[in-house]
């Protein structure tokens, strides 16, 4: 229902915010076009990952829990470098046949992407809009089973527990503390340090020797390889000096708009655009530049404002 509304506000007002270009009928068609291509875009993304590589990623999170199950270490040559978090939080789903594991991760999926679509707003336009546009990623993320949707969903809330969480399966997503560094909120900043450093510890309890082993991980050797990926959008794929120069850039852009509205939009882009590896399902997570703290604080806002609480 509310896609069908979405279809039918493209047909009648354009994209969010071309108030002015609603006399335009040429103009409104153009945009009708471009949202056609890009769901087409995102269906061949499906159809072409479902075919040739389905459930990729999640064979290596499987794989990567039976270890752990099996007593043998996580991080062989080659393993793919994330922290031991997920891997451990995986190892239920390892201990079942790999098509029922499969099925229970991709549902998994599914809700986390319904979620932060309701979050985000599921009446907002906008919403549908980034959807579309963020279609080709979250077309990948689905066919292969990537963890991707699972940070989108806990950067979109934006808590400073669950940019630890999401950080503690990915690094980058930490990169998000700089919006409440920017804002000098050193609360919340200091709760982001503090569940971050107690799920590390949660880690080194649970797995202490795998723990400790992840950092070697992230050695030059490791890094190189992951980045010469077939794929990889990175900066650092052309040039390091440049992949530094283009992440300083973001860093004080989003310094510079941490205190204004575009705040954790900006501080969602680092942590996406960022990493040195970047793969168009990455992309997915710029959804939550919709959501975060600050919708938070407008939901507060607009129910103080409302009649029914104002009687």
């Amino acid at each position: 229902m509310e896609l069908g509304r979405f279809a039918r506000s493209i047909l009648r007002d354009g994209p969010p915010g071309s108030a002015g270009l609603r006399r335009a009928g040429a103009m409104r068609w153009l945009w009708v076009g471009v949202a056609v291509l890009w769901a087409l875009g995102g269906i061949r993304m499906f159809l072409f990952h479902i075919s040739y590589d389905p459930f990729a990623d999640i064979h290596v999170y499987y794989d990567a829990a039976a270890r752990l199950n099996a007593g043998l270490p996580l991080y062989p040559p080659g393993a793919r470098i994330y922290p031991p978090l997920f891997s451990i939080l995986f190892r239920p789903l390892a201990l079942l046949p790999f098509g029922i594991a499969a099925a229970i991760w991709e549902s998994v999926l599914i809700t986390a992407l319904g979620l932060t679509i309701w979050r985000i707003g599921i009446r907002r336009p906008a919403t549908w809009w980034a959807v579309l546009v963020l279609s080709i990623g979250i077309a990948w993320t689905l066919a292969i089973g990537q963890v991707e949707a699972i940070v989108t969903l806990l950067l979109t809330v934006g808590s400073p527990f669950t940019v630890a969480l999401a950080g503690n399966i990915k690094l980058f997503p930490l990169a998000v503390g700089i919006y409440w560094l920017a804002r000098r909120d050193w609360q919340n900043l200091g709760r982001l340090v503090g569940w971050t450093a107690g799920l590390v510890l949660l880690q080194l309890i649970l797995e202490p020797a795998d723990t400790l082993a992840f950092p070697g991980t992230l050695g030059p050797g490791q890094v190189a390889s992951e980045v010469a990926s077939v794929g990889n959008l990175s900066p650092f794929v052309i040039s390091p000096f440049l992949w530094a120069v283009f992440v300083a850039i973001e860093v004080a852009i989003a310094f510079r708009l941490g205190r204004t509205r575009w705040g954790w939009a900006a501080a969602i882009g680092l942590a996406v655009l960022a990493p040195p590896r970047v793969f168009s399902y990455n992309l997915m997570t710029l959804l939550a530049c919709l959501g975060g703290p600050d919708m938070e604080r407008a939901d507060r806002e607009t129910s103080r404002a409302s009649p029914l609480t104002h009687p």
